[in-house]
């Protein structure tokens, strides 16, 4: 039995066809997974019906707990407000628990009046929505520079002035390391996404996507005692295996990487 809780997202292996990633979650010993609408020929995308991905899931004893993602979900606009509407619905009807929101991360809206204005007019844009259906909204700062919400205070914040149940944190081990933010929330998250990098050379303000791997004993990123944090403050929900490196996405074993990860986490804390 593993000592966490994890789910595994649907980047750990893009190309892999919908069944077969539940599969490979089962095969894990993994209850849970996350599901995106950004792979190309995957689920969402290629246009499967939301009722047959909740079948499949069903079928393998599956958990979705999310779908990930709205994207520039704080530039919040009635085109941005149909594709909510439709990723909700979309979410409901699959499943899926929870929609993940990812903000606008192109140098746009920085300021922190702005930043500030545009996040609470898009979580009030959200709620109702998010309110009628039963699914949560995940707010993801990422830690990038460009990015229009690094912090996961402001973010607390805004959902503390917002009000209501609808909404809670994802908290991202590679995206709190480059935030350089030290607190963690844990009773406001809802959802940890894990990945490690491991590349010795690459500075941290220049950490990308590319360079997210599974957790190791070479990661710099300090997951063990990020993970070890938020349980010893009360954090019982799940971890999430979200590499985006495409040398894990070549992986011809996804099940032997994966699973040397969460035994290497497991030793570890």
């Amino acid at each position: 039995m593993h000592q966490l809780r994890y789910a595994l997202n649907h980047m750990t292996a893009p190309s892999m066809p919908l069944a077969d990633f539940f599969a490979l979650a089962s095969h894990l010993g993994i209850a849970a997974v996350e599901i995106r609408n950004d792979l190309d020929g995957n689920a969402i995308l290629d246009g499967m019906p939301a009722a047959e991905v909740r079948r499949l899931a069903d079928a393998m004893g599956i958990e979705i707990v999310s779908i990930n993602a709205l994207q520039r979900f704080n530039a919040w606009h009635a085109t941005r407000a149909e594709e909510a509407a439709a990723l909700i619905d979309y979410a409901g009807a699959s499943g899926a628990g929870a929609l993940v929101l990812v903000p606008a991360n192109d140098g746009s809206g920085l300021a922190e009046w702005e930043r500030e204005d545009n996040l609470r007019t898009a979580l009030s844009g959200l709620r109702p929505l998010l309110e009628a259906s039963g699914i949560l909204g995940l707010v993801e700062p990422l830690g990038f520079e460009t990015c229009s919400l690094r912090s996961k205070r402001e973010a607390a914040e805004a959902i503390a002035q917002v009000g209501g149940d609808a909404f809670r944190l994802v908290h991202d081990t590679f995206h709190h390391h480059l935030a350089g933010e030290p607190e963690l929330f844990p009773h406001l998250t809802g959802l940890v996404h894990i990945s490690g990098v491991s590349d010795p050379a690459v500075p941290v303000e220049e950490m990308r996507d590319g360079h997210r791997v599974l957790v190791d004993a070479a990661d710099r990123l300090d997951n063990i005692g990020q993970i070890r944090e938020l349980l010893s403050d009360g954090y019982g929900g799940r971890f999430s295996f979200e590499p985006f490196a495409p040398a894990v996405h070549a992986e011809p074993d996804p099940a032997a990487s994966i699973g040397a990860s969460m035994a290497f986490i497991d030793r570890s804390i």
